[in-house]
């Protein structure tokens, strides 16, 4: 079990890692958080997080990084549950209104929208209409530059609709499933994360809503990215969308 102190250094480690993509030091934390430590009792505490499988060094003369390990700590114990505040609801649901308003096909305008939102790639699909967007991103993470790792990603990705489809069919209705590295079930893409889960439209139709990304993706703001897109692609909130006038809406931008 970790201590409050332990707990706080993870997440600051999670948080810059996120940020930044550069493994984290102590002085660096010593420097830019308010802990009252000094950066040798910082460096003592993360060699114990290091022991206990939650960080890892991946240079001898470097900060240290989140382990598949310290990341679902993260997100089970630590990750505050975010929600989208009421502006930034009324923002997606415009946004969504004015790319369907151009004809585009609902589940590919979700797919769109919330890959813009996230810089990650999402897939949604309704049976076996699947959309992709976001995989020149995903390629352009520093994660991704040895040309070996980029060559497996792209291929897996060219067929990642199919597997996606395979793998909802174990998860329930409601269920938002996030898979983090080594956890992932396909396997060509144990390097990445994954959040999905299935939703149902107001017809009853069944679809796949998935976000894919580096581990150090923002779990707390693609989960609730996806929470609410389903709800829009449910029917519960699409109505509350016209109350917003033409006007508003070709000004809209969003920021998260």
């Amino acid at each position: 079990m970790l201590t409050d102190r332990q707990k706080n250094l993870l997440s600051v480690v999670v948080k810059e890692y996120t940020e930044t993509a550069v493994p984290v030091g102590s002085k660096h934390i010593a420097k830019e958080y308010d802990f009252d430590l000094s950066s040798a009792t910082i460096r003592a505490e993360m060699n114990e997080l290091e022991d206990a499988g939650y960080l890892f060094q991946p240079h001898t003369s470097a900060g240290r990084i989140p382990t598949d390990e310290g990341y679902r700590y993260f997100v089970e114990h630590i990750m505050p549950d975010k929600n989208l505040t009421k502006a930034e609801q009324k923002k997606l649901q415009a946004e969504l209104l004015k790319l369907k308003a151009k004809n585009t096909r609902l589940t590919r305008t979700a797919a769109k929208l919330l890959s813009s939102l996230s810089g990650n790639l999402a897939i949604s699909g309704v049976k076996d209409e699947f959309y992709d967007f976001g995989m020149k991103e995903l390629l352009d993470e520093p994660e991704f530059r040895e040309m070996d790792d980029l060559c497996r990603l792209a291929e897996t990705l060219d067929f990642i609709d199919e597997r996606v489809d395979k793998l909802v069919k174990n998860l329930k209705d409601n269920e938002i499933k996030i898979f983090i590295g080594k956890e992932n079930p396909i396997k060509e893409i144990s390097n990445c994360s994954m959040i999905i889960s299935p939703y149902k439209t107001k017809s009853g139709e069944k679809g796949i809503l998935a976000l894919i990304g580096p581990k150090r993706m923002r779990y707390a703001k693609n989960k609730s990215l996806i929470q609410y897109m389903k709800k829009l692609l449910g029917g519960a909130a699409v109505i509350a969308i016209f109350f917003t006038n033409y006007e508003s809406i070709t000004n809209i931008r969003i920021h998260f």
